[in-house]
């Protein structure tokens, strides 16, 4: 079911309202935003810390260390504008009313969000705040198209990728997204300050998080570096982990600080002013980003696959038991595989890891190892600084062959084959491994080929045999293919 209709109950012109901020921060097509202060002569941006309310998925350590640097930024976009973020924690509809009681405040509006615990409560405190007689305004500001918009035939949601895509690939043309609007902040009062959130990780494991600018700045900085540069050879750098062929704008995404609306709507402006012979195929990326669309949609109707296999068959499958002497050694990067130690290498020093590689780690965790995808899923979440539940869910369960669109249950990627076709002379393998930077040749991607050199690097012997284990896994996998 859609969320439940606005409240309204009377004209709010020449009233203050409050714009709840959440995973939307930033100032530029902002539909909550715009909304409140064409209707309201003024508005308080408010922040409310309230991680308890998201359930068993409360930000990782690395979200909030973004989460931290993101309302920072927000704040002084908004004293450029002779306002600021007031920042509060505690219960959400708690918080509200009393920042209601102390503004005078007629209304509430916010951007949605798609996750299961989030969704009850916003409608939770959509009913509430009705009742007392306070208009709550909802908008879309994180999708194209939010998950019941878009159904199969048959009006079912959509379980294979490629037709839901094309589907919503008619929507996304001349869409123009919303400018900044002329803003007339409101006070509060007093704000937390805010360190008093306790959002950095502790100890401070992110210093190597430096690379990263968090904010809508930052965000325009990155779409701008992507479009200018390497939109234009996305199709075949992406898979390239040396190089930076990809967007990087996903955390920029999840939390907010820019749309997919501003993304397409520029990477078309991107592709219009240039020579035809020269201009960029931006199809293939646009496609990735409704991969993300794609993940929400399935979050959205299967809300339990955060935890549960979405393909039932899976509950019989047989994982091996849980190894935590495994499961330590692939999340310090110390497996003895190069491409999988280099990626768990880059996520913890960077909070980042390249899509390729992801998917070459999950796969070596969930069939090499056989351990349960929660347990990658489980990492991901704390140590990526883009952490979404809805691709995270996907991207683990599309590995482990769980999920929807899955990939076929043979499909075990083999790190010595992926190195050596996508980082063929090793330059990210040597960065992030430097036991093998002096590696000679073709033994940067298989470096136990030679004992003797192996032993004299301090480099680990492989967790498991390649072979052996790819076979064991296919065996559990076949066992419930019928």
């Amino acid at each position: 079911m859609p969320w439940p209709a606005h409240t309204a109950r009377h004209n709010p012109a020449m009233s203050t309202a409050i714009v709840w901020f959440r995973r939307d921060l930033r100032l530029a097509d902002q539909p909550a935003l715009t909304a409140a202060c064409a209707a309201h002569e003024r508005v308080l941006p408010l922040y409310i810390h309230a991680p308890e309310e998201e359930g068993a998925w409360a930000p990782g350590a690395a979200s909030r260390w973004w989460l931290h640097h993101s309302l920072a930024a927000l704040d002084g976009q908004l004293r450029e504008r002779h306002g600021h973020l007031h920042l509060a924690a505690g219960n959400s509809l708690a918080v509200l009313r009393q920042v209601i009681a102390d503004t005078g405040a007629v209304a509430v509006y916010w951007n949605r969000l798609y996750d299961p615990a989030t969704i009850a409560r916003d409608a939770d405190i959509k009913r509430a705040l009705g009742e007392q007689g306070v208009e709550a305004h909802s908008s879309n500001a994180a999708l194209w198209c939010e998950p019941w918009r878009i159904a199969t035939q048959q009006g079912e949601p959509y379980r294979v990728f490629t037709p839901y895509w094309r589907k919503l690939r008619q929507q996304l043309d001349d869409v123009v997204p919303l400018p900044v609007p002329p803003l007339r902040c409101a006070d509060a009062g007093a704000s937390l300050p805010l360190d008093a959130l306790g959002l950095p990780p502790v100890p401070d494991w992110a210093r190597g998080f430096a690379d990263w600018t968090p904010g809508e700045q930052g965000a325009d900085e990155m779409l701008e570096l992507f479009a200018d540069d390497a939109v234009h050879a996305y199709a075949t750098a992406r898979d390239v982990p040396a190089r930076h062929g990809t967007s990087r704008m996903s955390p920029h995404l999840h939390f907010g600080e820019l749309s997919p609306r501003q993304i397409a709507h520029r990477l078309h402006i991107e592709s219009s002013r240039t020579d035809t012979r020269r201009r960029p195929d931006i199809e293939p990326y646009l496609r990735e980003l409704g991969w993300r669309e794609f993940a929400h949609h399935l979050l959205y109707h299967f809300p339990k696959t955060p935890t549960d296999n979405f393909n039932g068959r899976f509950d019989r499958f047989h994982w091996a038991a849980r190894d935590e002497h495994a499961l330590t050694r692939w999340q310090r990067g110390m497996t003895g595989m190069p491409l999988v130690d280099a990626g768990m290498r880059e996520l913890w020093a960077t909070g980042w890891m390249h899509n390729r590689v992801r998917m070459v780690v999950a796969s070596f965790l969930t069939k090499n190892l056989r351990q349960h995808w929660l347990e990658g899923a489980r990492w991901f979440w704390d140590t990526l600084v883009d952490a979404d539940l809805a691709n995270n869910t996907m991207g683990w369960q599309w590995v482990a062959g769980s999920g929807a669109d899955a990939a076929p249950y043979f499909r075990v990627f083999n790190p010595v084959s992926q190195s050596q076709r996508f980082d063929p002379e090793g330059a990210y393998i040597r960065r992030w491994v430097p036991e093998l930077a002096d590696a000679p040749g073709k033994l940067v991607h298989a470096p136990w080929e030679n004992p003797a050199w192996l032993h004299a690097s301090a480099y680990p012997q492989p967790l498991v045999d390649l072979k052996t284990s790819r076979e064991d896994a296919l065996a559990a996998y076949g066992a419930i293919r019928g």
